[in-house]
């Protein structure tokens, strides 16, 4: 029974899952494997970007908004007059009263002050506002991908662990029932490592399960051919994080962080309402201001004149101009409308960033919960673990421990290296939920690229 022990703690120690550093990582022997898991999950998430369906979405609702804009900037369509006047009644004849005219004019209406201009100022505007929702967009994806990543690299290597204890309790199982038909072991023995076997095929079965429901879940970006070619994935639990590792210590330092909030995509379109608000305030204001007009008349005559000569034509020209009298009825209701929807719109991006800052907060202390219980394993649990195994192992050579002692403490093993790889997975989603919020990202979306560009190169205007 010595060797049967001895392969069943080796099933344990050879399977126990190194986390490596999730910030600041040092070099190791598998850093070239981590960077072409990296490099695949980069690749994913740019396929999974541009095949969304919602990013076309976004686009033509942008250009719709365009469109609309330039529309706005236009005066309104001309109008034609025609007409007969000082037509006699009691002939009804175009040609015998000399005041008798066939009229034709146009009239052309225009807006109060700068009301065009404005007004596709807050069209445009609205549509950047609705062209920053695709780095919001890409933001998500990335979020969602990554975590899905991070889940299926969890279940592989729990999957790698298991299948190599199966292996070898398998092997265990073989050498107790062979121990056993030469009347050297026992009938309880047996059937205790069998159920183990049983065991791990079961956890075996429940995990691959488990990587079928998460690749059908990336199929939702990646689309149904994706899924039906059964591409194969190495993913990982871990990354290195190099762009959130850079910015933690600012988290770190405070528990207020609108700085970095404030470039999130979420804050600036609020910033961009803020602005649409503001320039409908602009545009209450115009009506204030007078609203001309201009109208040209063409008059025909038939009939000759008093001297006999045909009748000369006439030629009319009117400029109308209405006058903002009672503003308390109408203006002064408006304008302060579009003040209050100013107000308004403030009052929802502070709201926002309220809970954005509380949702980092929250995720800060989680992080360093889970930054502590992974040293918690690395520094002792393992350790301790493996040493009670080991001594489960000599207390059962020893004739002073039972087999099901030895079979619970390397159980108990498995089962908090499988918890380490749990909490290095729930560490590095944390990371990639603080990475949503303050552009942590390694993988940086095209969208927030371009508009970070802009924003600098505005800035440096």
């Amino acid at each position: 029974m010595n060797v049967t022990t001895s392969m069943l703690v080796l099933a344990i120690s050879t399977s126990a899952i190194t986390p490596a550093t999730l910030f600041a990582a040092p070099l190791t022997t598998s850093i070239e494997k981590t960077e072409q898991q990296q490099e695949q999950l980069a690749q994913l998430i740019t396929v999974a970007i541009k095949s969304d369906a919602n990013m076309a979405q976004i686009n033509a609702q942008q250009h719709a908004m365009l469109e609309t804009s330039l529309g706005s900037n236009s005066l309104p369509d001309p109008k034609l007059k025609l007409g007969i006047g000082g037509l006699p009644t009691d002939s009804f004849s175009l040609n015998k009263d000399p005041m008798t005219t066939l009229s034709i004019g146009l009239m052309q209406q225009f807006d109060r002050g700068n009301t065009l201009d404005l007004q596709q100022q807050k069209g445009d505007i609205q549509a950047n506002a609705i062209g920053i929702q695709q780095a919001v967009r890409e933001l998500d994806i990335t979020n969602k991908i990554t975590q899905l990543w991070l889940e299926l690299g969890y279940q592989q290597s729990v999957y790698r662990v298991l299948q190599r204890n199966h292996r070898l309790v398998t092997e265990l199982a073989n050498f107790t029932s062979t121990n056993y038909a030469i009347g050297s072991g026992e009938a309880q023995d047996l059937l205790q490592v069998k159920l183990q076997v049983v065991k791990i095929e079961d956890k075996l079965q429940t995990n691959l399960q488990t990587q079928h429901r998460i690749m059908a879940q990336l199929s939702e970006w990646l689309g149904a051919d994706w899924l039906t070619n059964k591409t194969i994935i190495q993913a990982s639990n871990q990354l290195s994080w190099q762009q959130l590792n850079q910015l933690m210590p600012r988290l770190t330092a405070t528990t207020q962080h609108y700085s970095l909030l404030k470039q999130h995509p979420m804050v600036q379109i609020a910033n961009s309402a803020i602005s649409a608000n503001e320039t409908q305030v602009s545009i209450a204001q115009q009506a204030y201001k007078p609203q001309f007009g201009i109208e040209v008349m063409y008059a025909s005559r038939q009939a000759n004149g008093m001297s006999g000569k045909p009748a000369s034509d006439l030629v009319s020209a009117y400029i109308t101009m209405d006058l903002p009298l009672f503003t308390d009825n109408r203006q002064d209701h408006h304008y302060a409308a579009a003040q209050y929807q100013v107000g308004a719109a403030k009052s929802q991006r502070d709201l926002l960033l309220n809970q954005m800052n509380a949702k980092v907060n929250a995720l800060l202390v989680e992080h360093d919960n889970l930054s502590q219980r992974l040293s918690r394993y690395t520094d002792s649990l393992l350790s301790q673990a493996k040493a009670r195994t080991q001594a489960v192992e000599r207390g059962y050579q020893n004739n002073t421990a039972q087999f099901n002692n030895v079979i619970t403490a390397a159980t108990d093993e498995l089962a908090l290296v499988i918890e380490q790889a749990r909490v290095i997975t729930d560490l590095n989603i944390t990371n990639s939920n603080l990475a949503a919020l303050i552009n942590g990202f390694d993988i940086q979306p095209f969208s927030l690229q371009l508009q970070q560009s802009t924003t600098i190169n505005n800035h440096n205007q």
